[in-house]
């Protein structure tokens, strides 16, 4: 139905990956859609490790003669060979996928590469993935590398209906980005929503002043930081932390995190109901 991509130009942290986790994840519990997770990441298993302990997740498997050995035909790497050769069906990009929440929240893994060659030319798939994908899944949430090659990455982004562009509350960031809008057509399109990470209300760039001073007339997106969200995160433990504030009290110290997520996917949906009229 639609391919929401995660973006920054920033190699330094912004939360754009813990960003998009929080948002899939509330919008896979919250809403009846069928989720997809695409991680690009080279060498970074940040999207792993909100879901699963790394340890299990990465343990080699035992073949019947006894070898230990990691898969190389699972994930994005077995995904390709079947679409080199055409042998695609419906549920090949599910196939290839690990499911998080039954027929609500899948993910595809980044690839297992250490080698940025090889990194790029799995990249140079992902057009044809996210286009499987799609026929698919209700929501494709991409998490794109800011190491990706610019002519990959910009393939991804020509595709996405939505590209949330992460930034911080860092005044250079934001000036950057003021920068990039004038210079580029592409970042004035309506498609392009601005989301900060890591957010801090109690900063002098909150929501209200970066609108203000960016004069921007779009609403703009803030995932807050959260100390017991950033720990399930590095637990494997995200789907229990949504789950337990599934019906969170105002009073409650993570009802600002959960109701400003809820807020960023609420105006997701608004602006695909928009972009489709």
């Amino acid at each position: 139905m639609a391919i929401i991509t995660f973006k920054s130009n920033e190699l330094k942290e912004t939360g754009q990956t813990l960003s998009l986790v929080a948002a899939a994840t509330q919008m896979a519990i919250e809403h009846s859609y069928k989720i997809l997770i695409l991680s690009t990441n080279f060498k970074d298993q940040t999207v792993e490790s909100c879901f699963w302990e790394l340890d299990k997740l990465n343990k080699p498997s035992i073949t019947k003669s006894g070898h230990a050995e990691v898969g190389v035909d699972s994930g994005v790497e077995g995904l390709i060979k079947v679409l080199v050769s055409n042998k695609t069906s419906t549920e090949i990009v599910k196939n290839y996928s690990r499911t998080v929440l039954r027929d609500r929240l899948d993910i595809l893994l980044s690839p297992k590469t250490q080698d940025y060659q090889e990194y790029s030319q799995i990249c140079s798939n992902y057009t044809e993935i996210l286009k499987v994908a799609n026929r698919s899944y209700d929501l494709v949430f991409v998490d794109l590398s800011s190491r990706m090659k610019e002519e990959l990455a910009q393939d991804i982004v020509n595709l996405s209906d939505v590209i949330i562009y992460n930034i911080t509350q860092r005044l250079k960031n934001i000036n950057d980005f003021i920068e990039l809008k004038e210079n580029d057509e592409f970042y004035r399109r309506k498609n392009v929503m601005l989301l900060l990470g890591r957010y801090d209300a109690h900063s002098k760039y909150n929501v209200k002043n970066v609108t203000r001073y960016m004069k921007e007339k779009k609403d703009i997106l803030a995932i807050p930081y959260n100390t017991l969200y950033f720990e399930a995160c590095s637990e494997g433990k995200v789907i229990d932390y949504f789950l337990r504030l599934k019906n969170i009290d105002e009073n409650d110290r993570n009802h600002f995190f959960v109701s400003e997520v809820t807020k960023t996917n609420n105006s997701i949906l608004y602006k695909l109901q928009e972009l489709q009229m």
